[in-house]
């Protein structure tokens, strides 16, 4: 291929008429290397000539510019010579332009070595400033607007991507990948393929070789697209393509970057009506400044005046900067030293607002980030949706404070017109069904249970799994084109089919584990899991069986009360009853026999005092409610069964070196060996449920180690002869995998939670998990009657305690009252009473309590009163 020959433009705006006689001013020259036949680089044209005549027009300038134009037609090498050329032959003292990173490059390298400041309208994606120290970078580096990109996809939750660029000259992406990755990872997302194209200029037939690379697209998973770079006749390639073969639709997502947007005004209508629905990024710069309101009608009016073919006169991001870096070099000028060092010094120190936004250097480039425009391709041209303000994030204006959100905001129209967002993944047909993978050999059969059809290669699928899974597609709001596939093989086995993409997804009894969800990605759980150990039971017998009802705190306290009250009802009693006097002995007998006969309500004695027929009523309801309720404790003990484990513990196992039963095909052998610490050649591996009974009865297996869904399954089955036994060990659930980044799951997980809300999920386990008849009508572990404790009659006792309390000091009260009374009456003016002791009279007061007596002139006599109190 011939290359083409390098085209010279010179400009010297200077000499016009008003200026044609002034010889005194200093004459710069200026080069520019653009692509001329480009619309940015005719705006970039048209705004290098008003910069050059603005300030050549300005009579207090004692420099003026002289800008010599190459078109590079983006080609590196032709940019390259260019440089050389105008450094010299022409002898710049500045190189302006250079739209690409592969020309900045090349030409900044030249320029180092002749020590000619290179003002560059590209920039690296990761820049290396002693490389180039004479390379100013009047564009930002990629690093904000791959945070945009990683933002606009989390915003949408879409786990994996495509990216699309075409390979530079040199073999790169300009470390756009590499930011894009790392902006990626930090929202969770990840690049599932990346789709490298052709240089264009090294390709013969373009439609064909895009086609070709973009039909390998088909294979992937992702719907989700960005295209980092492509030169303007790649674009229109790419994008008329994908559109004709059916890849910018339904469920898809395409978005550009800001290289790419920039190109919009040079689309004709073909090729925007084939880039419906994107979103592109643009760098944003204020069309409201002055600077810019006097700058635009020159552009427009000049522009339109060369370009006629031209319908649109808006200038680019790149025009701007073009402005802006004419007068970056004229106010460098302006000093008296023009060396190369101090012109670059001079450049460096620039600190203005231009129209392309804050002019100020640090390290060779602009100092701050830009803000960046979302923007939506409708109809003939575009939205503009949210601003992506650098550190902040999204907003709905410019400002810092207000309208931020953490997410995209912006009302999008998509590819297939509407406004619901794309799933960014490639939705199962009926000629692609989703693969999903169902594990054909299950210990437990009323999880997942694959049988052969009526026909040959036919299979049949039923189970808990199967009918929640059927649950789940009438809640989605979509039909989901399946086909079910036998897997024979282990669980971890089936997850990584699911993760090298053999399978779509799985569905079964598949537990949630740490290293499974690096690999794959789990649904919502839908069964708690933990590891339970099951052993055999004996049954609990004991000679003290009747004592078991209460606890032995319960006695205590049931026996200390009726003491108490025992005490009570003898001493309100014995003054008045003739049942509760004579010796000692026969008085306790007769208390003791009378509390105790009352609970059984077998008493005969009658009451003589109203104090103590008070006690007595309390005390027959407290010993009402204790007879009840340890007759009803102690009936239930008696007529349900109850079981005692033969191994209580997991060191009792591994220090009796016996045998222990599990899933071979689970990870739970893995987990008794890694974490339990179990010999392996203690563990056997059972494979189905019906074999653990016959390992048990055979002596071969002392446990059995089944995780928490399992074992309650194998105990509804056999109650009667195992129970779990040692803590459970809790795992993340079971759950349906599928592969990462896929939007399926997130709608399983959404379908599993309302079926838990309203009821079905209950429903499906009690239809395959009841217990088998002779389990349901026997108690569990956790309805198994215990001892009563105090705390259940603790009110009760209370009662009756501070009743009794409450009786015996109305007693106490009433009889001093009756003997100080009598003293008075009977005593008066004795003097040998009055003088008596302090002992002498506590022990007429305590036997006057004591017999209801009261001792006048050496003899007693009974007070009338006391009989009956």
């Amino acid at each position: 291929m011939q290359r083409p020959c390098i085209t010279f433009v010179f400009i010297s705006l200077f000499l016009v008429s008003s200026y044609g006689d002034e010889t005194d001013n200093k004459v710069t020259n200026i080069g520019a290397i653009i692509d001329v036949d480009s619309r940015i680089g005719k705006e970039e044209k048209t705004a290098l000539e008003i910069a050059v005549q603005s300030f050549n027009n300005n009579v207090s300038n004692n420099h003026k510019l002289s800008i010599y134009i190459q078109n590079s037609r983006r080609d590196p090498l032709l940019a390259a010579t260019a440089a050389k050329k105008l450094i010299e032959e022409q002898e710049v003292k500045a190189i302006i332009g250079l739209e690409t990173w592969e020309e900045a490059a090349l030409v900044a390298d030249i320029g180092s070595r002749a020590r000619v400041p290179v003002l560059s309208f590209a920039a690296p994606a990761i820049r290396t400033p002693t490389r180039w120290p004479f390379l100013v970078a009047m564009a930002n580096g990629d690093s904000e607007q791959m945070k945009c990109i990683a933002a606009t996809i989390s915003s949408f939750n879409w786990k994996r991507v495509v990216v699309i660029y075409e390979d530079d000259t040199f073999g790169g992406d300009s470390g756009k990948l590499a930011l894009l990755s790392e902006a990626l990872r930090d929202v969770g997302s990840e690049i599932e393929y990346r789709l490298v194209l052709p240089p264009l200029s090294s390709v013969s037939n373009p439609n064909k070789v895009v086609q070709d690379e973009l039909i390998k697209l088909f294979n992937v998973q992702s719907r989700v697209y960005i295209v980092l770079q492509s030169s303007l006749p790649m674009t229109i390639h790419l994008f008329e393509k994908a559109k004709d073969i059916g890849l910018i639709g339904r469920d898809s997502a395409w978005i550009i970057t800001d290289t790419i947007s920039s190109y919009f005004d040079s689309f004709n209508s073909s090729v925007i009506s084939s880039m419906q629905g994107i979103l592109g990024i643009k760098t944003y710069y204020d069309e409201g400044t002055n600077p810019y309101k006097t700058f635009y009608p020159q552009f427009r009016r000049t522009f339109r005046d060369d370009n006629p073919e031209e319908d649109n006169f808006q200038p680019s991001i790149n025009a701007l900067r073009a402005y802006d870096s004419i007068r970056i070099v004229k106010q460098a000028m302006d000093t008296d030293e023009n060396s190369p060092d101090s012109l670059l010094k001079n450049i460096l120190s620039s600190n203005f607002t231009g129209l392309s936004g804050e002019i100020h250097f640090q390290q060779g480039k602009l100092s701050h980030d830009p803000i960046l425009r979302i923007v939506n391709v409708i109809g003939r041209s575009y939205n503009e949706l949210d601003f992506w303000l650098p550190g902040i994030g999204f907003s709905k204006n410019i400002g810092y404070v207000g309208n931020k959100s953490a997410d995209f905001t912006g009302t999008v129209i998509w590819p297939d017109g509407s406004k619901l967002v794309p799933k960014g993944w490639a939705i199962p047909t009926n000629t692609k069904p989703m693969i999903i993978g169902v594990p054909a050999r299950t210990a437990f059969e009323k999880f997942v249970k694959v049988d052969d059809g009526k026909h040959p290669g036919q299979k049949k699928y039923d189970g808990f799994c199967i009918e929640l899974f059927y649950e789940v597609l009438t809640v989605l709001d979509y039909d989901l084109i399946y086909q079910f596939d036998p897997h024979n093989g282990t669980y971890d086995e089936l997850v990584h089919k699911v993760y090298n993409k053999t399978y779509d997804a799985a569905v079964g009894d598949i537990t949630i584990l740490a290293n499974r969800t690096n690999l794959v990605e789990f649904t919502q759980p839908y069964a708690a899991t933990g590891l339970s150990m099951i052993v055999p039971v004996k049954p609990e017998s004991s000679e003290w069986m009747f004592l078991k009802p209460f606890t032995a705190k319960m006695w205590l306290v049931t026996g200390s009360l009726l003491i108490y009250t025992m005490f009570i009802v003898w001493f309100l009693e014995h003054q008045s009853n003739p049942n509760f006097r004579g010796p000692w002995n026969n008085q306790i007998g007769t208390a003791l026999w009378f509390t105790f006969s009352s609970i059984f309500f077998a008493h005969r004695e009658k009451i003589y005092s109203n104090l103590t027929r008070v006690v007595v009523v309390v005390w027959l309801f407290v010993a009402l409610i204790l007879t009840s309720s340890y007759t009803a404790s102690l009936t239930s003990m008696l007529t349900v069964q109850r079981l005692e484990p033969n191994v209580t513990d997991i060191e009792s196992l591994k220090r009796s070196n016996v045998k222990i039963g599990c899933d071979g095909d689970s990870f739970v052998r893995t987990y008794l060996e890694d974490v339990l610490k179990f010999e392996s050649y203690n563990i056997e591996n059972v494979s189905s449920e019906y074999n653990y009974e016959g390992e048990f009865k055979s002596n071969h297996i002392a446990a059995a180690f089944l995780e928490l869904p399992y074992g309650k399954v194998f105990l509804n089955r056999y109650c009667k002869k195992f129970t779990t036994t040692a803590p459970t060990y809790i795992f993340g659930g079971l759950g349906f995998v599928f592969q990462k980044g896929s939007p399926i799951a997130r709608d399983f997980s959404r379908a599993i939670l309302k079926l838990s809300e309203d009821g079905t999920l209950m429903s499906l386990e009690q239809k395959w998990f009841a217990p088998s008849p002779e389990c349901s009508a026997n108690v569990t572990e956790e309805s198994k009657t215990n001892s009563l404790s105090i705390n259940s009659f603790l009110g009760l006792f209370l009662i009756s305690g501070a009743t009794s309390t409450v009786c015996l000091l109305l007693f106490l009260a009433y009889s001093l009252k009756r003997y100080w009374h009598h003293e008075l009456e009977n005593n008066a003016g004795n003097l040998s009473l009055v003088d008596e002791g302090v002992l002498i009279k506590a022990m007429r007061v305590a036997k006057y309590i004591y017999n209801g007596k009261v001792c006048v002139q050496g003899k007693f006599r009974q007070h009338p009163s006391t009989r009956y109190l």
